[in-house]
């Protein structure tokens, strides 16, 4: 399926309740996104659903809201059981969900909770005890509380998995299988990814039973949203590159994505000392270090948030004007994800991306991938001692191989 349907749609369309109506309008929503109107529908319906769509188009709400509904019917919860199991890559993206559910599920007697890593299980135990319409986990949590007999899958009827692509880049395999072993067969299963790869193209078909293909395409969400700009730079002076360009433009909040823990930790601490307010976010970081440094990032308090991908996947924050890459991505389809933390909700925003010499393959990918070649702008004195060779726009689509025929069994 693709977005051919009237933008002009209302929340009212789409066949909620009155209680998750009356929620979206407190959110201050007035139309859904072309996602939520192409799944909401079919997920009432009680379709499985393939999904391709990139953060920030309003995914996680295209299936909260009719997850909602459909367990406002549901009838209450064993204890230690769940009605619904979301299943997220990384801590800040699952309580990114959670808040979501309990934002558009506020009208509405359900229980939920989520678990994840960097916490002490006991709480989590004691919450399951209570039973949950719906529980949003981490795969290795998740499994840490079935091995303590804290979960039961017998009464799950429907299954989220939400970026799927980040899951199996993360190493997250052998836990989903664990996981799928667990479950019922007969199920409702939603399956959201940035990119069909070809490994989750092979998880599709141990997961999702023929299901509807809903695709938002992502490069035009880029194009019209985010001006983006290309700044040549030697390797080594990229950190002095973006200390002048802070103080030129002087952003009220500037999102930095680096490609590794110790390049965010270093940047930062640079930065700190140029006399900017910095905070790096990562892996290595503890829950409460990640989570107060996202905090003061949202409030002004830090003006630059260094980040890696994995850490930066699920952050949502509003009003972020500009993104600067300081490494490109080791995957392509992750700059798509990089500059759509702005120019979200049809507001503009805009993205840099400084790109030395040994970079410039990955440019050429991201720009076959983008189709379009991006603006390049020289800054006097950081001209580059071999210069980057010039653009030259493939648009040739990536190969992909084909699905095998689906499987119906489970793994």
């Amino acid at each position: 399926m693709s977005n051919d349907k009237s933008m002009s749609a209302v929340f009212s369309d789409l066949k909620l309740s009155e209680e998750l109506q009356r929620a979206v309008k407190a959110q201050e929503y007035d139309e859904p996104s072309p996602i939520q109107i192409e799944t909401i529908p079919v997920v009432l319906s009680g379709w499985d659903i393939l999904a391709a769509s990139q953060t920030g188009t309003g995914k996680t709400a295209a299936y909260v809201l009719p997850l909602l509904d459909l367990l406002n019917k549901c009838g209450e919860a064993r204890a230690n059981h769940m009605k619904a199991l979301v299943l997220a890559p990384t801590r800040e993206l699952a309580a990114q969900i959670y808040e979501s559910i309990v934002n558009y599920g506020r009208f509405m007697d359900l229980k939920s909770t989520v678990v994840y890593g960097g916490k002490k299980i006991n709480p989590q135990m004691i919450r399951m005890t209570k039973g949950m319409h719906i529980l949003v986990a981490t795969p290795g949590r998740l499994l840490d509380l079935y091995r303590q007999n804290a979960v039961r899958f017998t009464d799950l009827k429907y299954l989220v998995l939400d970026e799927a692509d980040r899951m199996l880049n993360l190493g997250f395999s052998e836990e989903i299988k664990e996981i799928l072993n667990l479950l019922p067969r007969k199920r409702q299963t939603l399956m959201f990814t940035a990119t069909f790869t070809d490994e989750v193209r092979s998880l599709a078909r141990k997961l999702v039973n023929n299901p509807v293909e809903i695709s938002v395409n992502p490069e035009e969400i880029t194009v019209e949203s985010v001006t983006q700009w290309v700044y040549p730079v030697d390797h080594l002076r990229k950190t002095a590159l973006l200390i002048q360009l802070m103080g030129d433009i002087s952003p009220e909040k500037v999102l930095v994505f680096t490609k590794t823990k110790n390049r965010a930790d270093h940047l930062a601490q640079k930065l700190e000392k140029a006399g900017f307010s910095a905070a790096a976010i990562h892996g290595n970081k503890s829950q409460g270090n990640r989570t107060r440094s996202l905090e003061d990032f949202k409030n002004g308090k830090v003006t630059v948030l260094v980040a890696t991908d994995l850490a930066a996947r699920g952050l949502d924050i509003n009003c972020l004007p500009l993104v600067v890459n300081f490494d490109l991505p080791h995957l392509k389809e992750d700059y798509i994800h990089r500059i759509g933390r702005t120019g979200r909700a049809s507001s503009k925003g805009q993205a840099i991306s400084f790109v030395s010499r040994e970079e410039f393959k990955t440019l050429a990918d991201i720009e076959r991938l983008t189709k379009q070649v991006i603006d390049r702008i020289t800054v006097p004195g950081f001209e580059m001692e071999l210069p980057l060779p010039p653009s030259k726009l493939d648009m040739r689509p990536f190969k992909t191989r084909k699905p095998k025929k689906k499987k119906t069994e489970l793994l």
